[in-house]
């Protein structure tokens, strides 16, 4: 995402020749506040591609300016090589489905796809409609009403209305989030089919972590106007960069300590007096106090004495405060000495303790799974995941 230089022809060429989505010093002020700050984002032709942050992060401003519903106060919007920042909304080959599908209630299915092809007079109405029935398996529906569908029914017939005029990107605004939760994971894994078979870009906002990581090629985490780190979802949730994004994706501990050394590809840390080790390639701080970050289902837990699976040090002394049993897991709440109470998830695989409250335990981690954040930054930073707009 680096910032690209002063308007040589070369650089134009460059801007010109790029097909997917180029977004430049992108910012939207409103009189009180900068919903998105100078933001620089390329997302490639084809990809799936997700926005994900809470409530007010710049998200969903972010795609009506693609879209061409908010007017960015400065910065271009350039898409397959076209600059659409002053382009009126209904001129880009650009589509968006909504969390409300916003369907025709008086028309049947199949009239509520063919309505933009039928607009433009376009010819193979019925061929190219059926095609996209069936593409969103909904092709024994088409004579029905919306108001005969279920909701995810519905949603699905959006999608192909927007899909069928085959635009450059779909934009999809929190589509899932009037769903309820099992209706939405089935849909998540339809959404991802579609894309792969259409082959068009998508361009997903969201505040839920799971949905984006489920779906996406690439994440985007906004918060406050910019995005604080943008990869592949594994790459994320295993080596975030910031507290807010290791809090946003999932859950983690984050421990204070103090650097010790740093030689090759380990920096050794002292936590409440315990040696622990964390991979270069994952230390995001060059000062000399850090958050020691560990994800709960990364950490062992284990009866006083009792040899746990995991080359790292063993950390003595935690009392179980809380037990929640959820059927795969069993998730831990314990007391360390030092009073910061850590998560541990732990599967039930049949052949381990269940702990209860009270009970003294020890924890233990691979180093490898360890990560080490700048200590500057909030330790809460992003654990408030509530919201669904901006």
């Amino acid at each position: 995402m680096e910032r690209t230089g002063g308007s040589t022809s070369s650089g134009e060429d460059r801007e010109a020749s790029y097909d997917g989505l180029r977004l430049r010093a992108l910012t939207k002020s409103f009189a009180t506040f900068t919903a998105v700050d100078d933001l620089d984002l390329d997302v490639p032709r084809g990809s799936f591609f997700a926005l994900l942050g809470p409530s007010g992060c710049g998200k969903t401003t972010t795609l009506r300016m693609v879209a061409g519903l908010e007017t960015p106060t400065s910065g271009s919007i350039v898409l397959a090589g076209d600059d659409i920042t002053a382009t009126k909304p209904y001129q880009r080959p650009v589509n968006t489905v909504f969390q409300s599908y916003a369907l025709f209630p008086h028309l049947d299915i199949f009239e509520n796809v063919a309505f933009g092809l039928r607009r433009r007079k376009q010819k193979n109405v019925e061929s190219e409609v059926k095609e996209m029935l069936d593409l969103v398996e909904l092709g024994p529906q088409a004579r029905k009403r919306p108001a005969q569908l279920s909701g995810g029914q519905q949603q699905r017939v959006a999608l192909a209305r927007a899909l069928i005029n085959k635009p450059e990107v779909l934009l999809l605004d929190e589509p899932l989030g009037a769903l309820d939760l099992k209706l939405r994971r089935s849909m998540q894994i339809e959404l991802k089919r579609i894309q792969t078979e259409v082959g068009l870009t998508f361009i997903h906002v969201t505040h839920d972590q799971e949905e984006a990581m489920t779906m996406a090629d690439t994440v985007a985490v906004m918060n406050k106007g910019v995005i604080e780190q943008m990869g592949a979802p594994a790459d994320l949730y295993e080596n975030p960069r910031s507290t807010f994004v290791a809090n946003f994706l999932g859950q983690s501990n984050l421990v204070e300590g103090a650097v010790v050394g740093r030689s090759g590809d380990v920096v050794t840390m002292d936590m409440h007096g315990i040696a622990v080790s964390v991979p270069a390639g994952r230390s995001h701080t060059t000062s000399e106090r850090g958050w020691i970050g560990i994800r709960p289902e990364k950490v062992l837990i284990g009866a006083p004495g009792e040899a746990l699976d995991a080359p790292g040090n063993t950390i003595p002394g935690g009392v179980v405060t809380d037990v929640s049993f959820f059927g795969v897991s069993t998730q831990y709440l314990v007391r360390m000495p030092w009073g910061q109470e850590l998560q541990v998830f732990q599967q039930n695989t049949g052949r381990v303790t269940i702990f209860r409250t009270g009970d003294r335990v020890e924890l233990s981690w691979r180093p490898e799974y360890a990560f080490l954040l700048d200590h500057a930054q909030d330790a809460s930073a992003g654990a408030d995941k509530v919201g669904a707009d901006g």
